[in-house]
């Protein structure tokens, strides 16, 4: 499954986010966890120092490798220098799997242990000074982009992916990448109003989108939000010690994580997996289509000198059964 955490700045979501990969590695489950929002705080929620999180290898400094990789034998694609972050698979094209191996994984994904458990980490890594004047940020999440357009994922895998804040997303195609998306919002207008932006723009694209409301202190807060976002409500989550102490670096064990916010990571989980039943192969592929075209007419095929839309394979649907080339 993959599983979307958005919300505004502030709200919580890499800290829920990173709350539910530790729930999921706790089961033994297979994980991707990627940190898509150029101010990397996933791997610190998770446990590394700061020495450790720097260390970790920007999916972004890394993209031709991404490309040559992915881009196979797919006769559609001339070179990796042709292909941009919505550059849909197709026949011959390398996809990429939970469980496997590959020189992706190898040069963009680091082990994370969790208690007893290990989740892959990759990251688009940071808007560094360089990048100032000359690049957009947009441009760092393109790799995770290009990765989850080539992703194959099956029942009980999980790809974790702490997005952007804000309606950031909205900027390409990535936010219908997804089975699941989770906002996490506070109890106050501003931390509605991503949720509105999310569901407006999400209406049209078939987007599956729960609220988790984070910070709920009292009554007064689950009316409020209840009120703002209605039966998109799924659960609450309350003031934690155990994260308090996770932020201060010295996280307990995870089986101590208070009941009533572990009941909460388990009603996430049981959610995203109900997704897999409604699966549309077909609508996803469609819908990477489609971004992919529209990027392509507005800045692509400037970019690269090529007609971007001959990129498309008519006859490919993106799913599990997919044979990997040989």
């Amino acid at each position: 499954m993959k599983i979307a955490f958005v919300g505004k700045g502030g709200s919580g979501k890499t800290t829920l986010s990173s709350l539910f990969i530790r729930h999921l590695a706790a089961l033994g489950a297979p994980v991707i966890a990627v940190d898509a929002d150029i101010n990397q705080h996933l791997g610190p929620a998770l446990g590394l120092d700061d020495e450790q999180a720097a260390e970790l290898p920007a999916m972004g400094a890394r993209l031709p490798l991404i490309k040559d990789y992915l881009r196979g034998s797919n006769p559609r694609i001339a070179s990796a220098d042709t292909m941009i972050k919505t550059t849909p698979p197709g026949e011959g094209s390398r996809l990429l799997r939970v469980r496997e191996n590959n020189p992706v994984y190898d040069a963009c994904a680091r082990p994370v242990e969790l208690d007893g458990g290990a989740v892959r980490l990759m990251v688009t890594g940071p808007f560094t000074e360089a990048d100032l004047g000359v690049s957009c940020y947009h441009s760092k999440t393109g790799a995770v982009e290009l990765c989850l357009n080539h992703l194959v994922d099956g029942r009980d895998e999980y790809v974790v992916v702490d997005m952007t804040a804000g309606s950031d997303s909205f900027a390409s195609g990535m936010f219908t990448r997804f089975d699941m998306t989770f906002l996490v919002a506070e109890p106050t207008r501003k931390g509605v109003s991503v949720y509105r932006q999310y569901k407006e723009y999400a209406r049209d694209f078939g987007v599956t989108l729960k609220v988790v409301g984070n910070k709920v202190q009292g009554q007064d807060d689950l009316d409020f939000l209840r009120a703002e976002v209605g039966d998109d409500l799924l659960v609450t989550v309350g003031h934690s010690d155990w994260v308090r102490a996770m932020e201060k670096g010295r996280p307990p064990r995870f089986d101590l994580l208070e009941e009533p916010n572990s009941a909460a990571l388990h009603t996430l989980r049981s959610t995203a997996d109900a997704a897999y039943a409604v699966r549309d192969w077909e609508r996803y592929t469609r819908q990477m289509v489609h971004f992919h075209l529209k990027n392509a007419q507005s800045w692509g095929n400037a970019k690269t000198g090529a007609d971007l839309a001959a990129q498309v394979d008519p006859a490919f649907v993106l799913r599990e059964s997919v044979a990997a080339p040989a």
